[in-house]
Order: structure tokens, then sequence, then C-alpha cells
């Protein structure tokens, strides 16, 4: 059984760590090229933060199979992109889960609970409230969204507005996320140029991105 929810929850709570403590380079950059079977343009002024991948998960030798395959997904993981802007800082991270590693490719019907379980993983770090949701079609790809407003536990004068779009390509899963601390953020991140799988360029989140609800 392919236990999407729970890989991206792991994957996710990983994003949120690099993004708030990873050191930033000295220099901006365009983003990811295609060499990952998708690429994203980050938007001019923000600034790379040096990226690593999920640190391997702890474990024992009595671990169930479930736990056997959550473990797997976590040491997949990688964090191709994180980078900052402003004060206080906004942040996006791109984050993916590539199916050679994970040892079993996801198919649409996993698109929704892969997309839900990154965002459940954040609410371990971020008080999350009015979320939003959305499917929407880029391409030939599917994408899920998810909008709240949040803040980190204990820290509730920080605001933030989360999204996260998360989509299956042809060789991984991958989601970005952005906490953006202000409208302009937010407008950079979704306006930020994607590629999937060779289809052609496009802003990563649409005007109708919210206008069809995912089923339940």
């Amino acid at each position: 059984m392919l236990r999407a929810g729970a890989i991206a929850i792991l994957l996710f709570n990983c994003a949120a760590l690099c993004a708030q403590s990873l050191p930033s380079t000295d220099s901006s950059s365009p983003g990811l090229s295609a060499e990952l079977g998708f690429s994203y343009s980050l938007p001019p002024g923000w600034v790379v933060a040096a990226s690593k991948s999920a640190p391997p998960a702890e474990g024992t030798q009595q671990q169930s199979l479930a736990t056997q395959g959550t473990v797997k997904g976590t040491a997949c993981i990688r964090v191709p992109l994180t980078a900052r802007h402003g004060t206080p800082s906004s942040v996006i991270v791109v984050v993916d889960l590539p199916f050679d590693c994970y040892g079993q490719p996801m198919t649409g019907q996993d698109l929704a609970g892969f997309g839900q379980g990154a965002a459940d993983g954040l609410k371990q770090e971020f008080d999350l409230i009015d979320p939003v949701f959305g499917l929407y079609s880029l391409g030939s790809h599917r994408l899920w969204i998810e909008r709240a407003k949040g803040s980190p536990k204990g820290h509730s004068q920080t605001q933030y507005t989360m999204e996260i779009a998360c989509s299956l390509l042809k060789k991984s899963a991958a989601c970005w996320m952005t906490l953006a601390a202000d409208a302009s953020s937010l407008h950079a991140f979704e306006n930020g140029s994607v590629t999937l799988d060779g289809d052609a360029a496009t802003p990563l989140v649409p005007a109708n991105a919210f206008d069809q609800t995912p089923s339940s």
C-alpha cells in the first residue's frame, strides 16, 4: 500500500525546518533547471539558501512494514531549492520524492492524499486557520493546492500565508511551498514560471486554481 500521506508529512516537516534554519548564500539564483524533470524560476530578489536532503529517520528492527515504508520515503526526499526574501523573511521551498528511490510510482488517485499529508505535516510546526483547497491543471498535469493563514507555534505575532501546490510527475512527486509574509511575496511565488515533464512553461498558480474543490 502506498503511504503517500505519511511520506508527505515527513517531507514537509523537513522542508519547514530547512526553510527556518539553513544559511543563505551570497548570490541569487534563477531557480531550478529541468534536469529534475521539472523547473521553477525564482522571482527576482529572492536569495537561495544551501539545501540538503532530509536526514534518515531512526528506527528499530521491529518496525512494521508500514513504518519501514515511511522511513524509506524519508531517506529518498530531496529539497533542491530553499529561498528567502525580505524582513520578516518570506520563504519558498521545493521538495520532491523520486519514485526510483522510493520503489514505486504514485498515480492520480494518490495526489489528494499526498497533498493533504503535506499540509497536515505543517500543523506540527504552525498554527493554521481558514484553509481553502483547489485542484487545477497545468498542461498534462493535475495539481492539488491549499492556502491558509498561519503563524509558527508560540509566535502568534508573526503571520504568514501558507500555500502548497503538489503534482505527480513521470519520475517523482513534487511540491512547491511558500510561507509568505506579505501579499507581494505570495504573488511572486504564484507567478514563478514552472515546467513539468517538458510541458510549456506557465505560472505555477493560475487565477482559477481554487475554482475546483478536491473531492473529500
